[in-house]
């Protein structure tokens, strides 16, 4: 790994995370170990990286640099992380994900290409196979849109259902969410969006 370069994200997150009025402790019960700003850099950091979060823990505590730039007296146990981001509210990391797109495109640039797409999940972790073995049904599904810059592969936004819907259905959405942070030329979708309805809304209303 490129120590500099995982430095540079790090000092970079804490700065967007900072600038984000994202709250040092959830509540004033919380405990001192750690506070919010480490643990959401760390997840940022093993998301980047793309380890699981028991071998990250690991893997943090020979970077003495990584360390010392957040402030981390003692690496917190891989569960803390997992639990971390159960709790942390969605709103966050839109106010954050917004942060980091602007600190990367320049006032009144443009993104070339945003690619929309989505697909579905179950909420629970148990297997189909498992579920049935023990004659018990799994959890809702979930169906996930998103909208990502195809040239730099960054999320600008996404869609939640907890009941199966149409891609279509989430497609204005995301359009305005990438529309209320920067301007894009191209929107690429696969043939489930292909409605007039949402061409004549891109073409007339957004001027992509």
């Amino acid at each position: 790994m490129s120590e500099n370069r995982y430095i540079n994200l790090v000092k970079t997150s804490l700065e967007v995370i900072k600038n984000s009025h994202v709250p040092l402790r959830s509540s004033k019960f919380s405990k001192k170990k750690f506070n919010q700003h480490q643990l959401l850099t760390l997840i940022i950091l093993k998301e980047e990286i793309g380890m699981d979060y028991r071998d990250f823990t690991e893997l943090i505590h020979i970077l003495t640099p990584i360390k010392d730039v957040i402030g981390l007296k003692k690496v917190p146990h891989f569960t803390t992380l997992q639990k971390f981001l159960t709790r942390i509210p969605s709103i966050t990391f839109r106010i954050i994900l917004k942060k980091i797109i602007r600190l990367l495109h320049q006032k009144g640039d443009k993104i070339r290409i945003t690619s929309i797409d989505a697909t579905g999940f179950t909420s629970s972790y148990a297997s189909h196979y498992y579920s049935k073995r023990i004659n018990k049904m799994r959890k809702s599904f979930i169906k996930v849109s998103i909208a990502v810059d195809s040239d730099n592969l960054i999320i600008l936004g996404w869609k939640l259902s907890k009941v199966p819907v149409h891609d279509s259905q989430h497609a204005k959405s995301l359009i305005n969410q990438v529309q209320r942070i920067t301007k894009c030329e191209w929107y690429t979708m696969d043939k489930g969006y292909d409605s007039e309805n949402i061409h004549e809304y891109i073409r007339e209303v957004i001027g992509a």
